[in-house]
């Protein structure tokens, strides 16, 4: 449950996150795209022109891509709720057993581009590499920390629609100690 929590509250950030300047990384939108998750539209901006994605396409488009990058989704993780499950998505990798983790996550990323995904910032720091990714009204974190001593490799994302975005809310929100 406490690793729920995280991912949900990770999920704010993205949402938070969405459209503030970088520190430190590479920003590579052009222009910010703030007020996406305040006052997005259905299909929140940039990305491309198809038909509005849910989680299960999301969810489809990463497993696809990370799976033929050589990673394996980590099936010990806690789960999405359900009434989020078409706002908000999660892929955990298993890198105990990636070949070449770094690798996988440059291939990952490699293929969600190619896909429709737009890079919007990079940021390095002590070996690890966080990009944002955005897909319509998707952003998508992609978190690798495969050098420390702490193994971790992630895929969180979630629709910046207002009506997720409150789900989202409404959901962190039932987790917060009074």
């Amino acid at each position: 449950m406490r690793k729920l929590k995280w991912v949900a509250a990770a999920a704010g950030v993205v949402l938070l996150v969405a459209g503030c300047g970088s520190e430190g990384g590479t920003d590579k939108g052009g222009s910010s795209s703030a007020g996406s998750a305040a006052t997005g539209g259905a299909g929140g901006s940039g990305g491309s022109s198809d038909a509005k994605l849910d989680g299960a396409a999301v969810t489809k488009e990463l497993t696809d891509a990370a799976t033929a990058a050589g990673f394996t989704k980590d099936s010990s993780g806690d789960e999405v709720p359900p009434e989020l499950k078409d706002c908000m998505v999660s892929w955990s990798v298993d890198v105990e057993k990636a070949a070449d983790p770094k690798k996988s996550y440059a291939a990952t990323i490699t293929a969600l581009t190619k896909g429709g995904w737009q890079e919007e910032r990079s940021t390095e720091q002590n070996g690890s590499v966080i990009k944002s990714l955005k897909k319509g009204g998707w952003q998508l974190n992609a978190s690798d920390h495969s050098t420390g001593p702490v193994k971790l490799v992630m895929f969180i994302g979630a629709d910046s629609s207002p009506t997720c975005a409150a789900l989202i809310a409404k959901d962190n929100a039932k987790h917060q100690k009074p």
